[in-house]
């Protein structure tokens, strides 16, 4: 690791795939729409851009080379403008590593490097294709570094290789303190109750609205009207079948991304692995944590399942994987008090909250109201008179907002803040004080009538801040809870 390296040639196909990948649909537009007029000029820009991107990637590979040396890793790039990153290992916050489909047919590994500069949610550093062996010299080195605060001597140099394998057979026994692995049914359990088929459904529509011109809807539309006026029970049918085909999809989906599931407790850190096709590892600093978020969906709430995010001082806007950073997939509630002290201390569940005022509760319903009226007033329009069903929309909106009424909750525990609150799924955030970026306490003038006020609480996670709001507390819980926040003289609790 002390002379100067090339990545693996394949990260010159990763490169182009990564491009391709993002600028799929502008040259797909280009290279089938438009007029038969100029089809010979768009395969000649097409083919164009496709020279010069396999060039520039190619380039790009040739002129990037990394190495290790007094206590940094650095790194040189750029085609046109030769750039210089040189990055001390204390100043390493976390790496994380993933092997991609490519990585894993050669036998690769990409790291993902992100100290406290970096910029715009994005990793100061990222090494597309190294060796494992590679991989686990410079983790074994910013591990050597975290412990005892200093490299290595240089007469050790020769046994990096060994330390790397060493150190990570180290952190998978007798390093994690705790370890969670998800079985195999739980976490079938979880793709099947996790609602993904929206996610397939509609971005399978953002794909087929690209290709409006190619695809003929016009006519397609016309056939379906007397396919419908022919056969209702054949397109109910075939209906039922598109979301039978899209929820498989999506269980499928969710089973290989999440599939051996591992979350271990090393020191002040907590490694997260998992994926069949794709390996990925992330490693979070327990210092970097600003909160906990619980979701309980519709299906997994009455079948006494959740599951556990955090809120994390990192990543990238880009990386999903990093905005929402799954701790525990799926889990027991009975489970979690136990669970989130192991992993995460200093965050306790509480399971005594102190809810909102009866009278939040009409305030609930109006707003269901707000968003059932006009869909009522549109059915009774277009639909008379089978419209007139939809008035059955208002008990069902009175119900779901006693529902989310009846689920909004907070308690204060020491420095902690926990927040209970439904919008589809029911949320739970748990924050501490010295996490807390606003706290914000907000009163409308229908809530000062009603002596109601509004809270938020916002921390920063991922690439952006997150928020945990309660509408319509009563005003002097609301006035209790930002004199804690303030660090003025609490008030005593009514």
């Amino acid at each position: 690791m002390f002379e100067p390296k090339r990545l693996h040639p394949v990260a010159v196909l990763s490169g182009i795939l990564q491009t391709l990948k993002e600028a799929i649909i502008p040259l797909v537009v280009l290279l089938f729409l438009g007029g038969s007029s100029g089809k010979g000029i768009q395969f000649i820009i097409f083919g164009v851009i496709c020279f010069f991107l396999i060039v520039f990637s190619f380039l790009s590979w040739l002129r990037l080379t990394y190495w290790v040396e007094d206590g940094e890793l650095r790194i040189e790039s750029g085609v046109f403008v030769r750039k210089k990153r040189y990055i001390r290992f204390e100043r390493i916050h976390s790496i994380d590593v993933s092997e991609g489909i490519l990585q894993r047919i050669f036998g690769l590994a990409q790291l993902k490097i992100e100290t406290a500069g970096s910029n715009g949610g994005k990793p100061e550093a990222e090494l597309t294709a190294i060796t494992k062996q590679e991989s686990n010299e410079i983790i074994a080195i910013f591990n050597e570094v975290k412990k005892t605060g200093k490299r290595k001597l240089d007469s050790d140099r020769v046994n990096e290789a060994d330390t790397g394998k060493e150190l990570a057979k180290e952190d998978e026994t007798d390093s994690a303190s705790v370890v969670f692995k998800q079985t195999f049914p739980q976490l079938f359990l979880m793709a099947a109750t996790s609602g993904g088929v929206g996610v397939v459904l509609s971005g399978a529509a953002a794909f087929l609205s690209q290709f409006d011109e190619l695809i003929p809807f016009k006519k397609i539309s016309a056939e379906a009207q007397q396919f419908i006026q022919s056969g209702i029970l054949l397109m109910i049918l075939m209906v039922l079948l598109l979301f039978i085909v899209a929820y498989l999809v999506a269980t499928a989906r969710i089973v290989l991304i999440y599939a051996y599931f591992t979350a271990k407790k090393v020191e002040e850190e907590l490694i997260i692995s998992r994926g069949l096709l794709e390996k990925r590892q992330l490693t979070i600093p327990l210092k970097k944590i600003q909160g906990i978020k619980i979701a309980e969906n519709l299906i997994r709430q009455p079948l006494g399942y959740a599951s556990v995010y955090l809120e994390y001082a990192g990543g990238s806007a880009s990386d999903k994987d990093t905005v929402n950073i799954l701790l525990f997939p799926l889990v027991k509630k009975e489970q979690l008090k136990e669970k989130i002290n192991q992993f995460v201390p200093g965050y306790e569940l509480q399971t005594e909250l102190k809810g909102l005022p009866k009278r939040s509760y009409i305030r609930y319903f109006f707003r269901q109201l707000f968003i059932i009226i006009p869909i009522v007033a549109a059915a009774l329009w277009i639909l008379w008179p089978w419209g007139l069903a939809s008035f059955a929309l208002i008990p069902m909106a009175a119900v779901w907002a006693y529902l989310k009424f009846r689920e909004v909750g907070w308690n204060i525990n020491g420095n902690q803040l926990q927040l209970r609150t439904r919008i589809v799924s029911k949320q739970t955030y748990i924050f501490q004080k010295n996490r807390l970026q606003v706290f914000d306490r907000r009163v409308s003038y229908f809530q000062r009538r009603k002596q109601l006020s509004t809270i938020a609480a916002t921390v920063k996670s991922g690439a952006g801040p997150r928020e945990g709001k309660l509408v319509d507390l009563e005003q002097k819980d609301a006035e209790f809870m930002n004199d804690w926040f303030s660090y003025s003289e609490h008030k005593k609790h009514p």
